[in-house]
């Protein structure tokens, strides 16, 4: 397998799970916007925080109001992160791999891309965004789908589970520091546990992981409890847990992969010892951006390792 084949499949994937997990993250905001109280001062900026943007928007607007924040996140191709941006790129990287996805793969990210253009100012106007946020996530699930029922099992498939799962945490971690930051404006009143249990509802549903954690957990809703189960749970898709499990299988089955395997194994090991459940604070989200670090150096040594430059 070309070592562009390669990369390009893996970019694929990663840009589909940005795509649907940007979608997310503003319907987490937006949900609080609705369901908190009005005493609580929410900002929509705190989402280009998230995303370490802040000199990219910085340079396009002067206002950090909601309107241009979601504008930056959906629709603005100067952002190479927003969800316009990541379709072009999900669209050419499908067009030069087409000999390794399914046939259907290329029609259905055509549509989405239609989509996303057609309707995107429902998605910047609050009256329609989201249904416009739910119609890009179902487009996304719906290419996954194709994917993971039809593609052969072979080396492009790997790579496509190494760029969603590394795509996945990231994002998950970005979604549960929109959860600690909306925590960390609440006013200690006796809305309080309330509106913290209203931020963490929103977080797992965010995720589609509601009905799982009540499964898993048999408890109320809970942050340290949310927290721990986003984190560690082993079986559900989108945890950090499980992300890095699933990396470490595809990894093993690729060639030249000893030194990345040994790597992922040593990290599983201890990557959740500094993670305090109890604090839902500053020391949290710095512990979730030393995860989002950690992701980027897997990130490098598997770009090292399979994706040297070509001319």
């Amino acid at each position: 397998m070309l070592s562009k084949v390669a990369e390009r499949t893996y970019w694929t994937a990663r840009y589909l799970e940005r795509v649907e997990n940007t979608a997310r993250l503003v319907r987490v905001y937006d949900n609080l916007l609705f369901d908190l109280p009005r005493n609580v001062n929410f900002g929509w900026y705190n989402l280009i925080t998230l995303n370490s943007a802040q000199q990219e928007f910085e340079e396009r607007y002067k206002v950090q109001d909601e309107r241009n924040v979601v504008k930056f996140l959906l629709g603005d191709e100067h952002n190479y992160s927003s969800v316009v941006s990541s379709l072009k790129l999900i669209r050419e990287n499908v067009r030069t791999t087409r000999d390794v996805v399914p046939e259907e793969t290329w029609e259905l990210v055509n549509e989405l891309n239609l989509y996303v253009n057609d309707n995107l100012q429902q998605g910047i106007n609050r009256r329609k965004r989201h249904e416009f946020l739910d119609g890009i996530i179902k487009g996304c699930q719906q290419i996954q789908g194709l994917i993971y029922t039809t593609m052969p099992h072979d080396a492009a498939w790997d790579f496509l589970r190494i760029g969603r799962s590394i795509e996945r945490a990231d994002m998950t971690t970005r979604i549960l520091d929109a959860g600690v930051s909306a925590v960390l404006q609440l006013v200690d009143d006796d809305n309080a546990v309330n509106s913290r249990q209203i931020i963490w509802g929103n977080v797992l549903r965010s995720l589609g992981a509601d009905q799982a954690y009540r499964r898993t957990t048999r408890t109320s809703v809970r942050g340290d409890s949310v927290v721990h189960y986003l984190l560690e749970d082993k079986v559900f898709p989108r945890t950090i847990a499980h992300s890095l499990y699933i990396i470490l299988i595809s990894a093993s089955r690729l060639p030249r992969s000893h030194e990345l395997v040994a790597y992922m194994e040593e990290l599983q090991l201890n990557i959740f010892d500094d993670a305090d459940y109890e604090q839902q604070g500053e020391h949290l989200r710095d512990y979730l951006n030393d995860l989002q670090t950690e992701l980027g150096a897997i990130h490098e040594k598997i770009a090292s390792l399979w994706f040297p430059i070509y001319e």
